[in-house]
């Protein structure tokens, strides 16, 4: 069973969902000025506070700040607030994620103090050392509701079971579901949820980080892959007058002015995400190669750079958008990878990532 705090909201007033902010504060306050955030607004944040970006602690504080000098701020645990757990519980597994993920809470922890993993015989010592150093934190986190009841919707981290008391739903669940909104839901009400990257539901779609809001289904997806996918975004959804609209920001710098206009004639859509890096290759052209994506059984054009043949077996390098797009003359782009041949991948101000030619951008 899960901890569900019901709300009565103020209709009048606007909502704010973000989540995922994964210890990246100057992303989260880059946010909240792009929404010109006040504490008159409802603000959710869904889970996901800790964990992949530099700032684990920081983010803590300043969230917690933020909820302790407003009644309008309301918090929500997601898997990685509460990493924790596996120290606490003694699995083993933990040390490898430590040494691979120095984006950690608990290797933020460890440094506060000048120590690392190698100080501590065993788990059961180094149990002791965040109990006695970051109890208060660790406290707060384990405190935190698994999800918000209103009205109207309802948020949770990954998502709930399909089941007719959706209460019942297990911890684990509602903390690590992937994939939710590929699944069903017995919810009266629209379920928000983050966790699960959207680009990853976008294999045959314009590939983008945007949120998914499907009214029909009564789900909302949010996680825009800050943190995990190089081109990704913070992502907020926002409530008012009972429309739903999002806004995001990202890390992209590198903006340039399209020169030439150019109009996609192919219709190519698509997304590469993992795990779904094994490709056949159907038909090899100059820039890209037509492949059969082997888990996905769907066709997709990989840029070649991004191409990797090893004993005749063909793979995709890393996530990658396979969607061709369109450009108009003045059209503000962010650049993404200029370091191929004959295509430059970007994301438009919308949000949308693919390919353009080149010359696009040339003056």
């Amino acid at each position: 069973m899960i901890e569900v705090k019901h709300l009565q909201l103020d209709k009048a007033k606007r909502s704010i969902v973000i989540s995922d902010i994964h210890a990246n504060l100057q992303l989260f306050k880059k946010l909240l000025a792009k929404l010109q955030y006040t504490s008159e607004d409802y603000l959710f944040i869904n889970g996901d506070l800790c964990e992949k970006g530099p700032a684990s602690l920081a983010v803590i504080d300043y969230v917690r700040s933020m909820s302790e000098q407003s009644t309008n701020v309301f918090i929500t645990k997601g898997n990685c607030d509460v990493v924790f757990r596996h120290v606490y519980s003694g699995d083993e597994g933990i040390i490898s994620y430590m040494n691979r993920r120095q984006d950690s809470v608990l290797n933020e922890m460890l440094s506060r103090y000048d120590k690392s993993l190698d100080d501590f015989p065993d788990l059961e010592a180094l149990a002791l050392f965040y109990r006695q150093h970051f109890s208060d934190v660790l406290e707060w986190l384990e405190a935190l509701p698994t999800a918000f009841e209103t009205d109207d919707f309802m948020i949770i981290h990954a998502g709930i079971e399909n089941i007719e008391d959706w209460k019942l739903t297990d911890e684990q669940f509602a903390l690590s579901a992937p994939a939710f909104y590929e699944q069903e839901h017995q919810a009266d009400k629209i379920v928000i949820v983050g966790h699960w990257p959207v680009v990853n539901y976008r294999a045959k779609q314009i590939s983008s980080h945007n949120p998914l809001i499907d009214l029909e289904k009564q789900v909302i997806a949010l996680d825009g892959g800050n943190q995990i996918k190089v081109d990704g975004q913070l992502n907020a959804l926002i409530i008012e007058n009972d429309t739903y609209s999002f806004t995001y920001v990202d890390e992209l710098t590198h903006e340039m002015k399209v020169r030439h206009e150019h109009v996609d004639s192919t219709k190519r859509v698509g997304t590469v995400t993992y795990p779904n890096y094994q490709m056949e290759i159907i038909e090899q052209g100059v820039f890209f190669t037509l492949c059969k994506n082997s888990n996905l059984g769907i066709q997709q054009w990989i840029k070649n750079e991004y191409l990797l043949i090893e004993d005749k077996q063909a793979r995709c390098k890393d996530d990658l958008s396979t969607t061709f797009l369109s450009v108009k003359k003045d059209e503000q782009v962010f650049i993404i990878d200029d370091t191929c041949e004959g295509y430059t991948l970007i994301k438009t101000t919308n949000g949308e990532v693919g390919w353009i030619p080149t010359g696009c951008l040339n003056a």
